[in-house]
């Protein structure tokens, strides 16, 4: 077979993925932009930058940049594999086509650990924000984590469509008070007006201990925190499956993951400690409602936390609009339970979003027995699930690299730089994450590592459960390759 044949053939011979049936492409150019300027705006900055400001210092923008920078590597990763084949089913999808099944159990149940997880951290955030104003005060945090819970469901199960305008008109609304925010900031610091009582400006950084207050320490143990804050950007490869034109949205929706990182990250991070000294901000509130409520402003602190809570919620509904996808292209190949495939008469996988929610309940009562603890526990589990669908993106891509260099299959233009040093340097963060987790004796990071060992069982376990109806779902479609 000549060199040009070996380049055309893959062409006939693509992977299919029986999880991607059944979708409209509903999303538009406008939704996928909107997700992924916004999907990441939500309670890694504006509820768990306070704590990690008190900890950490301003050395937290720098923690932001780097994370930053290796959360934009494994999302031009996915971007590449998403041009070369969109799906719903995302990096669940290619870890199947490139690792196999037992790859692909992996990486589907690692990010449904951080998504689940991530649902309880945003539960607990919305509980915490409604409970900024008096008349819920007597409210327990429970019950609000709960309607929450069952108004975020409800709209994520009528239809991709909504799912799409709620999240778009959610990122304006982030996205436009982040803007308005650091513009507020930005006049502050040039005029050196007082935030309570301390004038605005660059030497706030520096009369309070420098860049680095406690040392390097605490920045390098934030880091898990700060992973997290990022975790919606891969959200955007899950999105291409039930898009228009992903050839055309994609890369341009992933570049703007950039920008997004330098000037609502690193940039109102760098602001908030120009405004206030570090240790003014505390865990379990907003800095940047702790920043206007210092301004006298009688309703600013309200407005804030008004639309941190619409951060939360946007959040909440991202996280059950992947799950439901993710886990439908799991039970398409009998990784997932089978009600998992279940799909509404509006192409909604309604199986899946519900299992979830099933989870988030736990985390309802989470919020009843502990209350005051849950939103940093769940945390670092999100984190490890975090950190494990990064990985298995990087691993992905390394094998479709590898792939593409024997002629099998063909690297679209759009592609991760620097392959592949840029995928190992990567996996190498992700590893370093781990250790600095396992150094967070007085947090929950060291009791999370201690926990990765029962992860890591309970996904032996599922697969030797699994792996019988895995093997017959794949001999029923290989003897009848028409069905897929």
């Amino acid at each position: 077979m000549s060199e040009q044949d070996l380049r055309t053939a893959p062409a006939a011979a693509s992977h299919v993925d029986a999880g991607d049936a059944g979708y409209r492409k509903s999303l538009k150019t406008r939704h996928v932009n909107m997700i992924a300027i916004g999907g990441a705006i939500g309670t890694g900055l504006f509820l768990g930058a306070g704590g990690r400001l008190a900890s950490a210092g301003p050395s937290l923008a720098i923690a932001y940049a780097v994370c930053g920078f290796f959360s934009f590597m494994v999302v031009r990763a996915l971007g590449e594999l998403v041009l070369h084949r969109p799906s719903s089913g995302s990096f669940v999808s290619y870890s199947r086509e490139f690792m196999g099944e037992k790859g692909a159990f992996v990486a589907g149940w690692m990010h449904f650990l951080n998504w689940s997880t991530t649902g309880i951290v945003d539960i607990t955030a919305i509980a915490l924000y409604i409970h900024y104003w008096k008349a819920f005060t007597s409210v327990p945090q429970w019950v609000l984590a709960l309607i929450a819970l069952a108004v975020v469901v409800t709209i994520n199960l009528i239809s991709v469509r909504i799912f799409g305008e709620l999240e778009f008109w959610f990122s304006i609304v982030k996205v436009g008070a982040l803007v308005a925010f650091m513009c507020i900031g930005i006049v502050l610091v040039v005029t050196g007006h007082k935030v309570g009582a301390q004038d605005a400006g660059p030497l706030t950084i520096f009369d309070h201990g420098g860049i680095f207050p406690k040392g390097v320490l605490p920045m390098l143990v934030v880091v898990q925190g700060v992973v997290f804050a990022y975790a919606s950007t891969e959200l955007v490869g899950v999105a291409a499956g039930e898009t228009e034109n992903p050839e055309k949205v994609m890369p341009k929706a992933i570049n703007s993951i950039v920008w997004r990182i330098l000037v609502f990250y690193v940039g109102s991070v760098l602001l908030l400690t120009m405004l206030l000294p570090w240790s003014a901000y505390k865990d379990g509130e907003s800095p940047f409602v702790t920043v206007l409520s210092k301004l006298g402003v009688p309703a600013a602190g309200g407005v804030m936390n008004l639309i941190v809570l619409t951060a939360a919620l946007s959040s909440l509904n991202s996280g059950l609009y992947s799950t439901g996808r993710i886990l439908r292209s799991l039970g398409a190949s009998g990784s997932a339970p089978r009600f998992t495939m279940a799909m509404s008469r509006s192409q909604v996988p309604y199986g899946g979003i519900l299992m979830t929610t099933a989870i988030c309940v736990l985390g309802v009562g989470l919020n009843a027995w502990v209350p005051k603890d849950a939103f940093e526990i769940v945390l670092n589990f999100a984190a490890i699930g975090i950190l494990g669908t990064w990985a298995m993106i990087m691993i992905s891509h390394l094998l479709f690299v590898r792939r593409t260099r024997t002629g099998a299959l063909s690297r679209p233009s759009y592609r991760l730089p620097g392959s592949p040093v840029t995928e190992i340097v990567t996996l190498a963060f992700l590893a370093a994450v781990v250790v600095l987790m396992w150094f967070d004796y007085d947090g929950e990071g060291h009791k999370t590592v201690l926990a990765v060992p029962v992860i890591i069982a309970a996904l032996v376990i599922g697969w030797f459960c699994a792996r019988g109806r895995v093997a017959s779902i794949a001999a029923a479609r290989t003897a009848d390759p028409v069905e897929e």
